[in-house]
């Protein structure tokens, strides 16, 4: 009798190891999707403050209503969402609306997240649990009244918002739907790239057409050739996504955040699907661009301090030097109808982004010392209407307020 009970105990202790295993195992796959949520989400780029802790928040964002803060959302009770349940965290992502009512901000992508499915939010809920809690608190709303008042956003989500899951193609590829998620939900490709009614929605007819944010001009990611990446490679994509250069352009300002935190972490199939879909968006009918004269004085001026100033790196043909220095021939950044990121590039400076598969990173000195506003506009008219380029002329006084932005910052 007692050999009989020994041997069920045996027998019952082995299923509980079993069941405690696979309970592990189903618990580190739970974490891990939801770690992965995190990166294509770019949750680290917005709510991490350089120099700081994780998720802790603290990084202002300009926006043209003023500046809002990040908040921390790591699991600290006091100053994080550690008193949030899961109901409320799927809450603010579907409806923008988080613990206890309190009414988001659309800088919270919340938008675009909503096309998230359930299992994916709380996958990522899971992992969100697991990070170190920091004790940071964050004054989030820095906006002047009224637009301070929460309560707003209640009817601004009844004018532009309308909560919704991703709706598959099904005239579309498996992997073309895969990037067409990615894009428009957790990726919120079009938060940045897509341009904004005067009450900061997405004009969703002009999905991904380029826009002004923080000083920097997003620019096109359609199908076009001319301004989009159309005339992109879907391999020259994914390496732009993955390293952040592909030697057509170097990923600079709010992109290169979140290609380090984001992109450069994600899995090659989706980059491959993002790619895919990205090339499928339709460009908007823009009136074709003739270059100017090179007889123009400015275009003149222009020619001879590119050939001091510029040549050493990118040519004097225009073609740069693979991965360092991007080609600005044939170059649809270049041709972009804003010149903000532009003349922020030559009167600030740059660096590369660094990711893993790109350690070391080419640079972009400051030239805001050495060439006044009617000289970099001349470059840039030059530089943009050379080499089968072609887009407007360039004004001293564009250049100016970007100097300006630059100072106020």
């Amino acid at each position: 009798m007692r050999r009989g009970i020994f041997t069920l105990t045996l027998f019952a202790s082995a299923a509980f190891a079993g069941d405690f295993s696979q309970a592990s195992e189903q618990l580190a796959d739970h974490l891990i999707r939801g770690q992965y949520q995190a990166i294509i989400g770019d949750c680290t780029a917005c709510h991490s403050k350089q120099g700081g802790k994780p998720f802790a928040g603290g990084e202002p964002l300009q926006t043209p209503f003023g500046a809002l803060v990040p908040p921390n959302i790591t699991p600290d009770r006091e100053t994080g969402i550690g008193n949030w349940s899961e109901a409320d965290f799927r809450n603010a992502l579907k409806k923008g609306v988080g613990h206890g009512g309190k009414r988001l901000y659309p800088a919270m992508p919340y938008p675009a997240y909503t096309k998230m499915p359930d299992s994916d939010i709380s996958d990522l809920w899971a992992y969100m649990r697991t990070i170190e809690p920091v004790h940071n608190p964050v004054e989030a709303n820095q906006l002047p009244f009224p637009l301070n008042v929460r309560l707003l956003m209640a009817g601004w989500n009844g004018i532009n918002f309308s909560p919704e899951p991703f709706k598959a193609d099904p005239d579309q590829s498996e992997e073309w739907n895969r990037g067409a998620y990615l894009v428009q939900g957790p990726g919120h490709c079009g938060t940045c790239h897509s341009p904004k009614t005067v009450l900061g929605a997405d004009k969703t007819d002009e999905a991904l057409q380029g826009a002004s944010l923080q000083g920097w001009y997003a620019p096109a990611i359609t199908g076009s050739v001319a301004n989009g990446i159309g005339g992109w490679s879907k391999d020259e994509i994914v390496r732009y996504l993955k390293t952040g250069s592909n030697g057509r352009t170097i990923a600079s300002g709010p992109m290169s955040e979140a290609i380090e935190h984001s992109t450069s972490k994600m899995d090659e199939a989706d980059l491959k699907a993002i790619a895919v879909y990205l090339q499928t968006v339709p460009p908007l009918d823009d009136p074709e661009q003739k270059s100017i004269s090179a007889d123009d004085p400015q275009f003149k001026i222009g020619a001879a301090i590119y050939h001091d100033t510029c040549s050493a790196c990118h040519g004097m043909d225009g073609k740069g030097a693979g991965q360092l220095f991007p080609a600005l021939a044939d170059n649809a950044i270049v041709r972009q109808p804003s010149i903000e990121t532009l003349a922020r590039l030559v009167l600030a400076g740059s660096q590369g982004v660094h990711t893993k598969t790109m350690k070391t990173t080419p640079a972009m000195p400051s030239l805001a010392w050495r060439l006044d506003d009617e000289q970099i506009a001349a470059v840039l008219t030059y530089v943009r209407n050379s080499w089968d380029n072609a887009a407007p002329p360039a004004s001293a006084s564009d250049v100016a307020s970007v100097r300006q932005s630059l100072t106020d910052q």
